[in-house]
């Protein structure tokens, strides 16, 4: 057997355990020679810096340290850069473009759950579930008799916005329902929103023809209050906006002022700031459903991001490039 390249941990060291629990830590020790108590929460360290300069492999996660100039260059043997979280642009620099170092990432198996948690929102509000769920908890009885009008998911009208990971996956995972979806993204032809079998529509129209706005654009300095007062006019009374992208997407003094009508509900489980404050009216506005960012990988799902990088070392033990590789280009668009 080829001797295994040397790897390093960098990441908060309390996530190690969680991403790489002893059944995955184990299959990526067959790999790789990696010590899971050595992790570089700060390159600096001298026991760090030394690891650093035997490593080919840096398996990196929530809380790596930047990889600037210097870092790579105390890292000659540095070939690849395996993320086991989302986006890289916390922490990966021009350099390492410059170095043509391979990285790759888990970010759409991190869409999954969020996808899951995004189509699980969508039908509890075609059911409107929250509103009746807090009528019956004050009146102790059914306030209706049989059938409820106005509610139901059969041809209900979903809009999502962004093509990214996460608006892709969620629109595989709408397609076994009964739902017309509706999708507006810059970057996607007419084509492009046929093979993903749903309607390109310019976000005005997506707005203005939605039941139930999911938003998926990436944070960038153009999609800062993508939604904001006007765009929120544009939607219809009774339809509900779901973020589950950043909170600086949507605007949410404007958001607040709609909310306040009655005229629309809104699902969040990312804001600004966030947490948000003690005194922010979402988190008593009746139709106002506010969640602690947890739809990204939590618990057991965390696992999952250890294998995809398991997964990654194997093709590059093999000598195949990697399966889910980062483009530079890509980064400003997908999220």
């Amino acid at each position: 057997m080829s001797e295994r390249p040397v790897a390093m941990f960098a990441m908060t060291a309390e996530n190690v355990p969680r991403i790489f629990p002893p059944g995955v830590l184990a299959r990526l020790r067959d790999l790789v020679d990696i010590d899971p108590v050595l992790v570089a929460e700060d390159f600096t360290r001298p026991a760090v810096r030394e690891a650093l300069a035997r490593t080919k492999i840096l398996i990196s996660g929530w809380g790596c340290p930047p990889l600037d100039a210097a870092v790579l260059e105390a890292a000659p043997k540095l070939r690849a850069v395996l993320h086991a979280a989302g986006s890289v642009k916390g922490f990966v620099t021009p350099a390492v473009w410059e170095r043509g170092l391979v990285v790759s990432s888990a970010a759409g198996a991190n869409a999954l759950p969020v996808a899951e948690y995004t189509l699980a929102m969508i039908l509890l509000a075609g059911k409107d579930v929250l509103t009746h769920r807090d009528r019956l908890r004050a009146e102790r009885a059914f306030p209706h008799q049989g059938v409820l009008p106005g509610i139901g998911n059969f041809g209900r009208r979903v809009g999502v916005i962004g093509a990214s990971r996460t608006g892709r996956r969620l629109i595989e995972l709408l397609r076994p329902f009964d739902l017309r979806v509706g999708l507006a993204d810059p970057y996607v032809d007419e084509a492009g929103a046929a093979a993903l079998g749903v309607t390109l529509l310019p976000l005005d129209a997506l707005l203005g023809g939605s039941d139930v706005v999911s938003v998926h654009a990436p944070q960038t300095a153009e999609t800062r209050h993508l939604i904001g007062r006007r765009e929120l006019a544009l939607m219809p009374d009774g339809s509900v906006l779901v973020n589950t992208a950043r909170g600086s997407l949507v605007d949410h003094d404007a958001l607040v002022e709609e909310l306040r009508t009655g005229r629309l509900g809104a699902i969040l489980d990312v804001t600004e700031p966030e947490p948000l404050p003690a005194h922010s009216p979402l988190y008593d506005l009746p139709n106002a459903f506010v969640t602690p960012h947890l739809a990204g990988s939590q618990g057991n799902e965390l696992a999952r991001l250890g294998l995809v990088v398991v997964g990654e070392a194997e093709r590059l033990a093999a000598g195949r490039v990697p399966e889910f590789p980062v483009d530079e280009r890509e980064l400003g668009r997908m999220a």
